[in-house]
């Protein structure tokens, strides 16, 4: 008798890259499909959480914070910090027994067909759809700057960056304007370090909270007006500021807070207003022992940190994918690739509504995408 041939095994319904807070929102919302899928994380759970400087705390209010089904016991601070909130996405796993792979970082990703092929470190794994939920705080973005090689002192990005005390007795310099670069700038500052921020085309600052409701709860109502209503909305809390505050000491751009993510919070303003902090514009170039400045102001520094961002993870499929003027994979309904009708998004979408806010929007989409494209 001849031997019956063995099947190939099917493909995996579902794989998600990350285990930060895009992918186990994404994962909790298959499960409560009764999705199979598996989440691949290169590292542990929130590892990218565990890295970020010490006294990071989220912006967002607590209500539009959580992930999907735990929201934070009412005890919470309204502002949650970087470690209660890394403690919050373990706690996350564990509560709805996450099917998480740690230690399994993936290398590459191809097509196969109608599936796709997920390369590991562990194997090869087979499925019909692909969930990228890396984020960007994975991959940070280096501008190069002139006369970098010849600089004397410490570069390094501000992913690298704990506390103020690895920055006792140096003259430091910040190069950014976002959130991540006032924070840093203003906690040296206030520590009595030596600091300079370097702010190339200005910042929109606007204030953490307006009678005690986070700016970001104002933001998502504020969504729902026509834009001339938002305008009028913005031009008069800039007015009402400008009178509490004065004039703001950090240029304003082009653009307007609706259309960017904005410095939040009067942490800087306030560094900057008291001598606590020097405003710099943007950097000519470098020198051996500091920074030359538009305008031909030349200081000395040790260190700079480039406080500049990250950008999306999405080398992993190489010309498979288009990707924006942003780094972001082109994508339709917000969450899915107009490239391939099975490869989703989370965590890619940042306004001033608030990262976790889309990702809890978008990992319910992405669930519902899938389980009706596999009915």
């Amino acid at each position: 008798m001849s031997e019956a041939p063995v099947s190939a095994p099917a493909p995996r319904p579902a794989v998600i890259i990350g285990a930060g807070p895009a992918g186990l929102a994404t994962s909790y919302e298959l499960g409560r499909r009764g999705i199979d899928h598996l989440v691949l994380e290169r590292d542990q759970v929130a590892a990218s959480w565990s890295r970020v400087y010490d006294s990071l705390t989220l912006h967002t209010g607590k209500h539009m914070s959580s992930l999907p089904g735990l929201p934070f016991p009412k005890a919470t601070p309204l502002f949650i910090g970087r470690e209660s909130f890394r403690q919050y996405l373990v706690d996350y796993r564990a509560r709805f027994d996450l099917p998480v792979r740690e230690g399994t970082p993936v290398t590459a990703v191809h097509r196969d067909g109608e599936a796709w092929r997920v390369a590991t470190s562990g194997g090869e794994i087979e499925t019909r759809a692909v969930v990228v939920a890396t984020g960007i705080m994975a991959t940070p973005r280096t501008p190069g700057i002139k006369g970098s090689e010849r600089f004397g002192g410490r570069i390094r990005h501000s992913v690298t960056y704990r506390s103020p005390e690895e920055c006792r007795g140096k003259r430091v310099l910040v190069v950014g304007a976002g959130n991540s670069a006032g924070e840093i700038a203003s906690e040296l500052g206030r520590a009595g370090v030596d600091t300079t921020i370097a702010v190339r085309s200005g910042a929109n600052v606007v204030p953490l909270q307006i009678l005690g409701v986070p700016i970001q709860y104002l933001s998502i109502g504020m969504r729902k007006l026509p834009r001339t209503a938002q305008n009028l909305i913005v031009a008069a809390m800039r007015r009402f500021v400008d009178l509490i505050k004065g004039p703001p000491p950090i240029a304003r751009p082009d653009y307007g807070p609706l259309d960017s993510i904005p410095m939040i919070g009067f942490k800087l303003v306030d560094a900057i207003r008291d001598g606590r902090v020097k405003l710099r514009g943007g950097i000519d170039e470098l020198t051996g022992d500091g920074a030359r400045f538009t305008g031909g102001v030349e200081e000395p520094f040790d260190e700079i940190i480039l406080a500049t961002g990250f950008r999306a993870t999405v080398d992993l499929f190489g010309s498979l994918i288009r990707v924006d003027r942003r780094g972001f994979a082109v994508r339709k309904d917000r969450v899915a690739s107009a490239d391939h009708p099975s490869l989703f998004f989370v965590g890619h979408n940042y306004d001033s509504t608030g990262a976790l806010f889309n990702i809890r929007r978008d990992a319910g989409l992405v669930a519902e995408a899938i389980r009706s494209g596999q009915s």
